[in-house]
């Protein structure tokens, strides 16, 4: 899993916060709000696009268009891009509400980052 596996939920917001502001380009025409709820801890993040811009906030202040439920460790996974949504999906790791298709360009998103 790489620099992520060793750090606290906290810090692996402040890296996708640092990829994000340094590379632009991939989400430049991406709009809406997805919200992460990392169920073993419950915690949540929400995540914003809009206007080339983004926004991380943590709480659950918007009404999201996309929510992803997960465990720790798959959101990790997820991160590093060492995860077949669609397997999580269909096994219960990965739970979705809201427009799937942002779920997949999500996913595709972070593809383009190194995480």
């Amino acid at each position: 899993m790489g620099a992520l596996e060793n750090t606290t939920m906290k810090e692996v917001w402040q890296e996708i916060e640092n990829k994000l502001t340094n590379n632009q380009e991939p989400y430049s025409d991406m709009k809406g709000t997805y919200e992460i709820q990392i169920t073993d801890e419950n915690v949540t993040y929400q995540l914003t696009f809009q206007d080339g811009n983004f926004s991380i906030k943590k709480d659950g202040s918007r009404n999201p268009d996309c929510t992803l439920k997960m465990k720790n460790g798959v959101f990790r996974k997820f991160l590093a891009g060492n995860l077949n949504s669609m397997t999580a999906f269909m096994t219960g790791k990965l739970k979705v509400d809201g427009n799937i298709t942002l779920a997949l360009k999500l996913e595709s998103l972070i593809k383009q980052y190194q995480f």
